[in-house]
């Protein structure tokens, strides 16, 4: 078993928030690294429900706000639909996937965690205007 670390970064390379999970498996796709991050952040939501969502994606019918979003009162969100979102947020370069010295740009690319336990997501934010 190995322990992974999710670590959200700014575009400059500036660590922004950090969740490290043990107990996961050695080898794991991209894609379920990607929905077991969005799991776990949503059951943590989940379980103690705080005016603002800090995740991967932006809950369904949720406000923006500065560092993070407001769900709304006592509102659970679906981790599924979340993992969906995070997904296609991939696909369509929402957030950039790098592990160790490496970008990953495939969700079916298979990450071994005992050689880079750090796997960085860096939110892209589209230009205005462009």
């Amino acid at each position: 078993m190995a322990t992974a670390t999710f670590r959200d970064e700014s575009a400059t390379g500036k660590p922004l928030a950090e969740l490290t999970l043990p107990d996961l498996p050695e080898r794991i796709t991209a894609r379920e690294l990607v929905r077991l991050r969005v799991r776990e952040e949503v059951a943590r939501h989940n379980a103690d429900p705080a005016a603002r969502f800090t995740g991967l994606v932006r809950p369904v019918e949720a406000e923006a706000e500065l560092n993070g979003y407001r769900a709304g009162p006592r509102r659970r969100v679906e981790w599924e639909r979340q993992a969906d979102v995070a997904e296609r947020a991939f696909q369509h370069n929402g957030f950039l996937l790098l592990v160790g010295d490496r970008q990953i740009d495939d969700l079916s690319e298979t990450i071994d965690l005992t050689v880079d336990p750090v796997v960085s997501f860096v939110k892209l934010v589209p230009l205005v205007g462009g």
